[in-house]
C-alpha cells in the first residue's frame, strides 16, 4: 500500500496501459481519477478500481484544468498516459495527421502538467509520470510524428524536473517498447505491412516478445511512490531491452 492516502489522475485511463496503471495505483492504495475522452470506458475502469471517472480531452487546456479540479484541485500523482498514433510512412501522411498526433501525445502532457503543478507546488509534493516511448529515443518506422512527440516528452520531463525539484516534485518518464495494447495491435489493420511491423518490434527486443500493460503499470507505481523519492528527470525503459545503446 505504498500509495495509501494519495490522489492520482491517470489520463487516457479507459483502456490499455492507462487502465492497467489505474488498477495498479488503486491496488497500492491511491484514490484514482480515470480521465478519458471515452467517458463510458473511463466509467467502466473507475468502477473496477473503486475510483472516479472524469471526462478529459487532453488537447483542451480548460478540460485539463477541469479534470484536476474534479479531483479537488490538488493531485499527489499525475500520470500522463493519453496517446495515439496514425501509422503511415512520413511522406504519405498529412499536416492534419501530424497535428492530431502531436496534440494528443505532447500538447496533452503540457496541458495536464500545467493544470496539476500549481497545487503540487503549494503542497510541496508531487509525482509526475509521463508515458513516452522507445520510439522517442530510437525512432519508429511508420510513426515519425509519434516518435517526435514522444521525444518531446523526454525533454519536457527533464525541464519540469529541473524547475520543480525545490518543491519536492519529481518528474519522470517511462519509455515502453512494443506493448500489447489496442493501439499497437491496430497496426494489423494495415495487413501484411502491419503484421511485419509488429514482428520486427518483437525481434528488436532482447526478450523476443511483446510487453504487457501490467509491466508498464508496475514501473509507473514505483515512480509514483516514495520508493522513488531520489529519482527525477529520468526516462525508464520498459521495453524488453529494445532501447539498449
Amino acid at each position: 500500500m505504498r500509495l495509501e492516502g494519495r490522489k492520482a489522475l491517470v489520463t487516457g485511463g479507459a483502456s490499455g496501459i492507462g487502465a492497467a496503471i489505474a488498477a495498479r495505483l488503486a491496488a497500492e492504495g491511491a484514490e484514482v481519477w480515470v480521465g478519458d475522452i471515452d467517458t463510458a470506458g473511463a466509467e467502466k475502469v473507475a468502477g473496477e478500481v473503486n475510483g472516479h471517472a472524469v471526462e478529459l480531452d487532453v488537447t483542451d487546456f480548460e478540460s485539463a484544468r477541469a479534470a484536476v479540479g474534479a479531483a479537488g484541485g490538488t493531485l499527489d500523482i499525475l500520470v500522463n498516459n493519453a496517446g495515439t498514433d496514425e501509422f503511415g510512412f512520413f511522406t504519405y501522411t498529412t499536416p492534419e495527421q501530424w497535428r492530431r498526433v502531436l496534440d494528443i501525445n505532447l500538447v496533452g502532457v503540457l496541458n495536464c502538467t500545467h493544470a496539476a503543478l500549481p497545487g503540487m507546488q503549494q503542497a510541496k509534493y508531487g509525482r509526475i509520470v509521463s508515458i513516452s516511448s522507445e520510439a522517442g529515443r530510437v525512432g519508429s518506422k511508420g510513426s515519425a510524428a509519434y516518435s517526435a512527440a514522444k521525444a518531446g516528452i523526454v525533454g519536457f520531463t527533464k525541464a519540469i524536473a529541473r524547475e520543480n525539484g525545490r518543491y519536492e516534485i519529481t518528474a519522470n518518464a517511462i519509455a515502453p517498447g512494443p506493448i500489447e495494447t489496442p493501439l499497437l495491435m491496430g497496426a494489423k489493420e494495415f495487413g501484411e505491412i502491419g503484421e511485419k511491423v509488429i514482428e520486427t518490434m518483437k525481434a528488436s527486443t532482447q526478450l523476443g516478445r511483446l510487453g504487457q500493460p501490467d509491466e508498464v503499470a508496475a514501473a509507473a507505481a514505483f515512480l509514483a511512490s516514495d520508493d522513488a523519492t531520489y529519482v527525477t528527470g529520468e526516462t525508464l525503459g520498459v521495453s524488453g531491452g529494445l532501447g539498449m545503446a
